[in-house]
């Protein structure tokens, strides 16, 4: 799908999810999101079906129009979900299983689903990953998958935005499918680069304690390590 009326379509659900959801986009920078650059890789924490779709409703047109989600295919390549993913979302769909027949996920990183979204990066056009590579309870975040890493590192030019979700998961909660009114937060933060001498896992780690410095409700996200020592990880 293309054109005019597509644009359009694209504008009134946008509209439509930001006002499903309350969410008011917010950057620790001070601007605003029509200060946001022309090409990025938006990473966030993942608990809902709506992440992805709030995150790129909270983008201004110009860069609705060219990012493109990362998204499972078994979920999103059938009827009403395929004609949304791919017609007005122009979401990027992967494979859960890599060409080697083992478990992948969005956040991961087997060869073939790499080259995928080095590709679209490639072309000009932006990405937004969720590298726990599936969804959470929201209240704790799970340790990172590898493909960030290798987006970070296969442009550097190419700025990786961290992005806190706050309050979706209580919004439409895993299992369900009817929407819980609740206000939502989308929070950029400053841009992040792979280090000079720093190895994949110091720089997942790092990417990740700035989601976990984020806040939802006014509590910071839970390290998901800490909750299994606890015993309060689901």
């Amino acid at each position: 799908m293309s054109g005019p009326l597509t644009a359009a379509v694209r504008t009134a659900l946008a509209a439509g999810f930001t006002t499903v959801t309350g969410a008011r986009p917010v950057l620790t920078s001070g601007g605003s999101v029509r200060d946001l650059p022309d090409q990025a890789v938006y990473y966030a924490n993942h608990s809902s079906h709506l992440d992805f779709a709030t995150l790129w409703a909270v983008l201004p047109g110009r860069l609705r129009d060219r990012v493109r989600p990362v998204a499972a295919r078994d979920y999103w390549s059938s009827g009403i979900r395929r004609l949304l993913a791919e017609g007005l979302f122009n979401a990027h769909l992967v494979d859960r299983t890599g060409s080697g027949g083992g478990r992948a996920h969005a956040g991961g990183a087997p060869s073939d689903q790499l080259a995928g979204m080095t590709a679209v990066l490639d072309a000009g056009d932006s990405l937004i990953i969720f590298p726990e590579g599936t969804r959470g309870t929201g209240e704790t975040l799970a340790p990172f998958q590898s493909g960030l890493y290798h987006l970070a590192r296969h442009d550097p030019a190419i700025p990786v935005i961290p992005v806190t979700l706050g309050n979706l998961g209580r919004i439409l909660p895993k299992g369900e499918l009817v929407p819980v009114p609740h206000l939502s937060s989308v929070t950029f933060h400053e841009p992040i680069a792979v280090a000079p001498g720093e190895s994949k896992a110091e720089f997942l780690e790092r990417a990740r304690q700035v989601l976990l410095a984020g806040t939802t409700t006014g509590a910071p996200v839970a390290d998901a390590a800490d909750a299994d020592d606890e015993g309060d990880a689901t």
